[in-house]
């Protein structure tokens, strides 16, 4: 693997640290992105059964929004709940805007790297270019071994630029695809949260 890396020149180490740090963002937002951390089963369902019972607590809002990113829309709700219905849903709003703004860290970054890698690998190919094209000598002749070093910065920098852009591009709409359920999940439940409070849903 060294001596592929050797060969490749020094435009692979752009490539190397775009990898390194896609594939951190991936682990970390697989780790991150699970549903039963975001959307638990049932909270919605204990979360009004604990205020039925007990009424709105700063106890109780401060352990359900500790619970989930849903459980700190669903507090943001609670915490109004004297409060108009249209006050209520704008508390929930605004708290869903900074979950939502959470949920979707790091995956702008993602994004880039799927769509620079390609270029970095385009930018080793043009330097192995020049390589080449400098391993002419002016009577015709060429250099062996600065002729296969530019091939090899050429051809290495685009394989690997294409080998991490592919799985970056697909983890990123892998993700993307997959917070947009969650905010669609959360928003059907923080409205179900104001119905029943409001009295129009049982």
């Amino acid at each position: 693997m060294l001596g592929i890396i050797e060969a490749a020149g020094w435009p692979i180490w752009l490539i190397i640290v775009a990898s390194v740090t896609a594939v951190t963002i991936i682990i970390e937002r697989l780790l991150t992105l699970r549903k039963g951390l975001v959307l638990p089963e049932g909270l919605l369902a204990r979360a009004v059964q604990e205020y039925r019972g007990h009424g709105v607590t700063p106890e109780m809002l401060s352990k359900l929004a500790a619970t989930s990113p849903l459980g700190r829309v669903l507090a943001a709700g609670l915490k109004n709940v004297k409060s108009s219905r249209e006050i209520m849903k704008e508390s929930i709003e605004e708290t869903g805007s900074a979950v939502a703004h959470e949920l979707e860290r790091y995956l702008s970054a993602l994004g880039t790297i799927s769509t620079i890698t390609p270029l970095l690998g385009l930018l080793g190919t043009v330097i192995g270019m020049i390589e080449i094209f400098g391993a002419q000598s002016p009577t015709g002749g060429n250099n062996p071994a600065v002729l296969a070093h530019g091939i090899s910065v050429a051809l290495y920098n685009t394989a690997f630029g294409i080998m991490v852009a592919v799985p970056a591009l697909l983890f990123y709409r892998y993700f993307r695809t997959r917070v947009d359920g969650f905010i669609v999940e959360m928003e059907q439940q923080a409205v179900k949260l104001v119905e029943v409070v409001h009295g129009d849903r049982h």
